[in-house]
């Protein structure tokens, strides 16, 4: 038995296919959908509170009996510094005003993390999902080895060979490998430390030499020749995110649904203007704005988040878009516009080709 065989035993999937959790795109319609063709949906409550991703587990498992993913956000708590948050608010400023709104007096930490998070940590041992998954580093190992011991198959994101070991050292199950061309957040454990920012590639060849657990490779996979080579790099299955954004089960809007159709796909950026945090989107004014020579550093995440979607509120209200977080990877122009269930079924035939 291969060992891409043995992982989809263990999850009872068909298909070396996962979708990224993407949370704020995904969706329970897109989770089941992706699942009941075989391979394993996901789902992103990072951005939620405890009642919203109960009612997302809830409403994805009364569409689908298959597993499914139920990813968190482990990153370590902002670092306030309201000298910090002033500048980059003053700096912001002259968007606000364009679009005639207040500029704000005050941001907060928007998204809470999951390390030290007892409500999110109970309801995922209530509700038991097949599989969990952690982003921008890792709980407390008893907390991993509960999960675990109530029958949770766990996985967790490195985008280096150091991640990786403390990954296994902690007793997680699979290693999601994320490579540079992936859209969305970078999952470093420390955005202050050097990244070497391998691609996809070479990342899982990097790893197959240096760890036992399963490898699922992430970034920059568009298409089942795609996942055959990721494969045959010494994956067990492959992570697709932006590939899924255009599925009508997803939650994105119908403006990050043009750009993704437009020639806009064409150029993504790796920024931290947008949330505090490195992360690869398509192109805005926001972006360049952030970028521009003498700019300040952005708040710490996720507390620049809550600028960026204040801005992005009051710039929606004269159907302007210019200021949204659009994630995309690099292989954002390869994405085509189908339901996910048939998307999970071609993909297949073109590994198979």
């Amino acid at each position: 038995m291969t060992t891409s065989q043995h992982f989809l035993d263990r999850l009872g999937l068909q298909l070396p296919i996962i979708q990224a959790p993407m949370a704020g795109v995904s969706t329970p319609r897109l989770a089941a959908a992706v699942s009941h063709a075989g391979g394993l949906g996901s789902l992103g409550i990072g951005a939620g509170s405890v009642a919203q991703a109960r009612q997302m587990i809830m409403d994805t498992r009364a569409l689908t009996n298959k597993p499914f993913n139920v990813n968190v956000f482990c990153h370590a708590p902002a670092v306030r510094d309201a000298r910090r948050e002033a500048a980059w608010l003053a700096h912001l400023a002259p968007l606000f005003v364009e679009l005639g709104a207040p500029v704000p007096t005050q941001l907060d930490e928007i998204y809470p993390t999951f390390v030290g998070d007892e409500a999110g940590f109970a309801l995922l041992l209530e509700q038991r999902p097949a599989v969990v998954s952690f982003h921008f580093g890792l709980p407390a190992t008893e907390k991993i080895a509960a999960l675990r011991q109530a029958g949770i198959y766990t996985m967790a994101t490195a985008t280096s060979v150091r991640e990786a070991m403390l990954i296994e050292q902690a007793g997680v199950d699979a290693i999601v490998a994320q490579g540079v061309e992936a859209g969305g957040h970078r999952g470093v454990f420390d955005p202050q430390a050097p990244d070497e920012r391998h691609s996809t590639s070479v990342l899982l060849r990097l790893l197959a030499g240096r760890t036992t657990l399963p490898l699922i490779a992430a970034g920059g996979i568009m298409d089942g020749r795609g996942i055959r080579a990721a494969l045959d790099l010494g994956a067990v299955a492959a992570q697709l995110g932006t590939a899924f954004v255009l599925c009508p089960e997803s939650s994105a809007n119908a403006s990050y649904r043009a750009n993704l159709r437009s020639a806009r796909a064409a150029s993504t950026r790796l920024t931290s203007v947008l949330s505090g945090r490195l992360a690869r989107g398509m192109v805005n004014r926001l972006i360049e704005h952030g970028a521009a020579p003498g700019s300040p550093p952005p708040a710490d995440y996720p507390v620049a988040y809550d600028a960026a979607k204040q801005l992005n509120a009051a710039a929606s209200q004269h159907g302007d878009s210019e200021f949204a977080a659009q994630w995309a990877g690099q292989g954002a122009p390869l994405a085509r516009e189908m339901g996910a269930q048939e998307l999970v079924l071609t993909l297949a035939r073109e590994m198979a080709a």
